[in-house]
């Protein structure tokens, strides 16, 4: 946690840690669509393709890391609305992940009000970017699912 520029407290992750359960790269698995996902991260790239062979050779990856690299393959052609529905994906994989694992959604719900931010210097739609100005969009998401878990609690 650290104060911001704005004085904000923020709960800060980056996604590519695969110890912090919060994070898209932590060893989470979860049932979706029919098929077991080691991780939100193996979820979100594989749903990038519509080559049902190379979606299971993402699923099976052996690492979140190698799914990611999988995803930005140049070779396979991403589905054609993936930046309508991407935000979408990732929110229904965490989701479901915290569903299945109460221990990460009550971990998610015990972050109180805090802002959460994905600190990734590089990434500034996912997460804040160098200078914080990024659009934060996991961090987004992880608080819309938090009220979420909260609505369904009460």
């Amino acid at each position: 946690m650290f104060l911001s520029h704005d004085e904000k407290k923020r709960l800060t992750l980056r996604r590519t840690d695969a110890e912090h359960p919060l994070a898209s790269y932590s060893k989470h698995a979860f049932e979706l669509d029919g098929f077991e996902w080691p991780s939100v991260e193996h979820y979100y790239q594989a749903m990038k393709f519509g080559d049902a062979d190379y979606v299971e050779k993402i699923r099976q990856a052996a690492h979140p890391k190698d799914a990611a690299k999988l995803g930005k393959s140049r070779w396979h052609k991403k589905r054609k609305d993936w930046d309508k529905v991407k935000v979408t994906v990732m929110t229904r994989g965490t989701y479901i992940k915290c569903r299945t694992h109460p221990e990460v959604a009550q971990m998610l719900m015990d972050s109180g009000e805090l802002v959460i931010t994905e600190v990734s210097q590089y990434d500034y739609f996912w997460g804040c970017g160098r200078d914080i100005k990024g659009t934060n969009a996991y961090g987004n998401l992880l608080m819309d699912i938090r009220d979420k878990l909260r609505e369904e609690q009460e």
